[in-house]
């Protein structure tokens, strides 16, 4: 892929998926906003309506990125080539879920969220986040992009499976819906765990923290899950912390960006 085409799909991506998801909430489509949908759900791993502010820092990082990638100087950046078709594929993914959400086909939405869980997975192991020191211009606009839109993502694809859950009238083998927010918590500390350890990723454990304690305050009147969702942030915090640790002794050595 040559460079003026890498640079223009990549901007036209950023411009389609902004501009569809700010369309979803004033047009709405279909007569409903994205907020308004989720909440229809009897699920308990749902943060509180202004945790999805974070969606303002997410649109931020793509225009970062998209000027990032279009500069002269990377023209020949090898891992912007290498992301770009990953990056196209979470947009897209990211449009289709939209329209799927807003339309009701809420199973078709848990298989394009996956999509768009995997193609950032992807990105994130290729742009190699918290694997060594990079340059102000490689952090500022193309890893903390991605770390927080991956763990925006890691949060809403689990949001997105309870949802799914409920709505296929799901037993849960018994186990009450406050009880699997409990286990869902845990699952995403393990994910942060996993994170913290081997990137010291701090961006992306930031996100989960602030997601956590959007539940807690969502959850108020359910104490089972309110509490668990706090203590959830405060080991998160912990987690980040212990990440910022890492990578300060990862050394001052900027690695070319």
């Amino acid at each position: 892929m040559s460079f003026n085409l890498r640079r223009v799909l990549n901007i036209l991506a950023v411009i389609v998926t902004i501009a569809m998801n700010a369309l979803a909430n004033i047009i709405p489509f279909n007569g409903q906003n994205t907020g308004q949908i989720s909440d229809t759900f009897k699920v308990f791993f749902v943060p509180a309506g202004y945790v999805f502010s974070i969606w303002g820092v997410i649109y931020l990082g793509f225009v970062a990125f998209a000027i990032y990638q279009a500069m002269p100087a990377q023209r020949d950046n090898k891992t912007l080539a290498a992301i770009t078709p990953l990056f196209l594929i979470s947009c897209v993914a990211n449009v289709v879920w939209l329209l799927l959400w807003h339309y009701n086909q809420f199973p078709l939405t848990l298989v394009f969220m996956i999509v768009l869980l995997l193609s950032l997975i992807g990105i994130y192991v290729r742009l190699d986040i918290g694997r060594g020191p990079v340059t102000p211009a490689v952090k500022w606009m193309l890893n903390l992009p991605f770390s927080i839109y991956l763990g925006w993502i890691t949060v809403a694809t689990i949001a997105n499976f309870t949802s799914v859950l409920d709505y296929v009238k799901w037993n849960g083998f018994g186990i009450d819906g406050a009880t699997w927010a409990v286990i869902m918590l845990v699952v995403a500390l393990v994910v942060a765990g996993l994170m913290a350890y081997t990137r010291g990723d701090v961006a992306f454990l930031l996100v989960l923290v602030w997601a956590f304690a959007g539940i807690g305050v969502s959850q108020a009147a359910t104490a089972l899950v309110s509490n668990a969702a706090y203590v959830a942030a405060v080991v998160a915090a912990i987690f980040a912390a212990g990440g910022w640790i890492l990578r300060r002794r990862s050394g001052p050595a900027l690695r070319a960006g």
